[in-house]
C-alpha cells in the first residue's frame, strides 16, 4: 500500500488534536530512503530474524508535555512508504529505558521489514540504564510524574499517538494493533492490558517484569546475603555449584540435554552444601580451589528466593541451571545478580543495575545509601516500603483483564526457564492469579514455559520465534494457540525442536504441561 503522494512525510500532514492530556511541543517528519538491516531474533522475541532491504519509510519524532509536570516525551513512529500492512505494531523497551534506544530501533526494523507501521517511546527518561538523572528531584523526593511515564501513562500515550499518525498518513487508521516487547517490554505489554484494554488487540508479552519491587528483592538477595556474611565466593564456584546441579537434574524429565524441567523435584533432592569442600579448576584464581561455605549459601538463598529475618519467604527465586554469574554471556555482557569481582586473592560483591539504584533512589530516596551496610531488618523495610509506594505505579500485577478480554484482545507471555534476571514463577503465579479471577482464561490468555531459555534469549533454548505470527491469527482468525515450538541445542551440540504445550494450571493432568 502507498500513499505517499497523497500524504507527503512533513509535521504538517500529521493531526494529534484529538488526544487529550498531552500538548504537542514538536514534531519532525523525515523520509528514510534505501534503509537497510540484518534483524536477528534476539531482538524480535516472538519472531523469526528478518532482512530488511532498501525500505522507504517516514520517520517522525513527537515531542510533547503532559502540562502542568515539566516533562517532555519523545514518541517515534516509522511508517513505511510501501507494502504497509494494514497495521501497526509498537514495541518495548528495557531494564529502566523504555524505549528509543538500540533494542527497541531493531525491534522497529523487524516491524517494518514484515510492513507494520511501528512506535517506540523514551516516556520522558532517556535512554540510559542508570536512572539517577530522572529518579530525584531532589533528595528525599521521586520526581512521580517520572515514575508515573515509565509505569503507564507514555504507554497510554503511545498507542494513541500511533494510530493518530497512521490515520493521517494513509488516510485511515490500522485494521489492528500489536504490542511486542520482553522484559521492561514484557512488563509495558502487561500494563496495557490491565489499564489500557482496548488499545491493542494482540500482545506478546516476554518475560514481563511485573511485581517489579518484588523482582528487584529478587535480583538484590544474592548481594544482600553476601553482605550479611561479609564473605564473596568465586564466581567459577558458583558456576561449579550449578553445573553440578544441572548434571545430577538434567534427566529428571527423561531427557539427557543439559536442561531441567523437573525444578521442585531437583530443589528438593540436590543440595548445594554437599559440594562444600569439593576440590575445583578456578580461572579466577588460575589454581584449584575447595568450594566454599558461602558460595553454598549464596547459590541456595538464589534458588531460595529473598526471606525476611524471621523466615518469611517473600517472593521466588531462580531456578538451578540460570545463569547467576553471567560467565556463560559475552564478555562485554557479563551481568549476574550473584556477579562477584576478583582478583586472584579476594572478591567483593557487583551492586546490579536494576536493583541497587532502585532501593537507594526510589524506595530510600538516597542516593548515597550503601546498600553493603543494612542489616536483614532494614532490607526487609525497604522491601516493605517499595511495595507499599509503587505497587500501583509500575507494580503491574493486577490479574483482573476483564476489560481486556470483553474487548476481545488477546494475550500471550512467554518465560525462560534459565531466566537469570526475572524469575519465571512470577509470572506463573500472575498467570494463576488471572486464573482464579477469570477461570475462561484460555479464552484470552496464552502462557509458555520455555526450557533452557535465558533471559528474553540466550541459554541452551532458541526463543520461541513463532508466538507472534500465531497471536496474529488469534486475533484474526480466531486460532488459538495451543503449542508452539523452540530449538534447543543439547550437550553434545545437536540441535533439536521441542514442541512446547500452553502452560496450563498444575493439576494431576499434565497433558498441557510444558514438555
Amino acid at each position: 500500500m502507498s500513499l505517499l503522494l497523497s500524504s507527503p512525510c512533513v509535521p504538517a500532514t500529521f493531526d494529534l488534536s484529538g488526544i487529550t492530556g498531552l500538548e504537542v511541543l514538536h514534531i519532525d517528519a523525515t523520509l528514510v530512503n534505501n534503509y537497510s538491516a540484518s534483524v536477528s531474533e534476539v531482538f524480535l522475541f516472538t519472531q523469526p530474524s528478518v532482512e530488511l532491504l532498501n525500505a522507504t519509510f517516514c520517520n517522525v519524532t513527537v515531542s510533547y508535555t503532559h502540562p502542568g509536570q515539566n516533562d517532555t516525551v519523545h514518541a517515534e513512529a516509522w511508517l513505511p512508504a510501501t507494502n504497509w500492512n494494514s497495521r501497526f505494531q509498537a514495541v518495548g523497551g528495557g531494564g529502566y529505558i523504555a524505549g528509543r534506544y538500540a533494542a527497541s530501533y531493531a525491534n522497529m526494523e523487524g516491524a517494518i521489514a514484515d510492513g507494520y507501521a511501528t512506535i517506540t517511546t523514551d516516556a520522558g527518561v532517556g535512554n540510559t540504564q542508570d536512572p539517577s538523572p530522572w529518579a530525584l528531584l531532589s533528595p528525599g523526593n521521586v520526581d512521580l510524574y517520572n515514575v508515573q511515564n515509565i509505569g503507564s501513562v507514555s504507554l497510554a500515550d503511545g498507542g494513541l499517538i500511533g494510530k493518530s499518525l497512521v490515520k493521517s498518513f494513509y488516510g485511515k487508521g490500522p485494521d489492528y494493533s500489536y504490542w511486542n516487547g520482553c522484559s521492561q517490554g514484557g512488563r509495558q505489554g502487561m500494563m496495557l492490558a490491565q489499564r489500557y484494554p482496548t488499545l491493542y488487540d494482540g500482545i506478546a508479552a516476554g518475560a514481563p517484569a511485573i511485581h517489579w519491587n518484588d523482582l528487584l528483592s529478587s535480583i538484590q538477595w544474592p548481594e544482600q546475603i553476601m553482605n550479611l556474611l561479609r564473605s564473596y565466593p568465586y564466581n567459577c564456584e558458583l558456576d561449579s555449584i550449578n553445573a553440578a546441579a544441572v548434571s545430577a537434574c538434567d534427566g529428571l524429565d527423561g531427557i539427557a540435554d543439559g536442561v531441567i524441567t523437573e525444578f521442585d523435584t531437583c530443589l528438593t533432592t540436590f543440595d548445594p552444601f554437599s559440594l562444600v569442600g569439593t576440590t575445583i579448576n578456578c580461572t579466577e584464581t588460575g589454581e584449584t580451589i575447595s568450594i566454599s561455605s558461602t558460595a553454598a549459601a549464596v547459590i541456595n538463598a538464589t534458588w531460595s528466593g529473598p526471606r525476611t529475618a524471621s523466615g518469611k519467604q517473600l517472593w521466588y527465586g531462580y531456578n538451578p541451571g540460570a545463569d547467576i554469574t553471567g560467565n556463560g554471556q559475552p564478555p562485554n555482557q557479563r551481568i549476574g545478580i550473584a556477579r562477584t569481582n576478583c582478583t586472584p586473592r579476594a572478591c567483593v560483591g557487583i551492586p546490579h543495575f536494576l536493583s541497587n539504584p532502585w532501593f537507594r533512589l526510589f524506595v530510600a530516596k538516597d542516593p548515597n545509601l550503601s546498600l553493603f551496610n543494612i542489616t536483614h531488618a532494614q532490607f526487609d523495610i525497604l522491601i516493605h516500603r517499595g511495595q507499599q509506594e509503587y505497587r500501583s505505579f509500575i507494580g503491574t500485577e493486577d490479574p483482573d483483564l476483564s476489560e481486556f478480554r470483553s474487548a476481545g484482545g488477546k494475550l500471550v507471555s512467554f518465560h525462560g526457564l534459565y531466566d537469570q534476571t526475572i524469575p519465571s514463577k512470577g509470572t506463573e503465579h500472575y498467570y494463576q492469579q488471572v486464573a482464579s479471577a477469570i477461570p475462561e482464561i484460555d479464552d484470552f490468555y496464552r502462557h509458555f514455559e520455555i526450557p533452557g531459555l535465558g533471559h528474553c534469549s540466550g541459554g541452551r533454548s532458541g526463543q520461541p520465534n513463532q508466538l507472534f505470527s500465531q497471536l496474529r491469527a488469534w486475533v484474526e482468525n480466531g486460532t488459538a494457540p495451543t503449542q508452539t515450538s523452540v530449538k534447543i541445542t543439547d550437550l553434545e551440540g545437536k540441535v533439536h525442536d521441542r514442541v512446547l504445550r500452553r502452560y496450563a494450571l498444575r493439576t494431576n493432568d499434565t497433558s498441557q504441561r510444558c514438555d
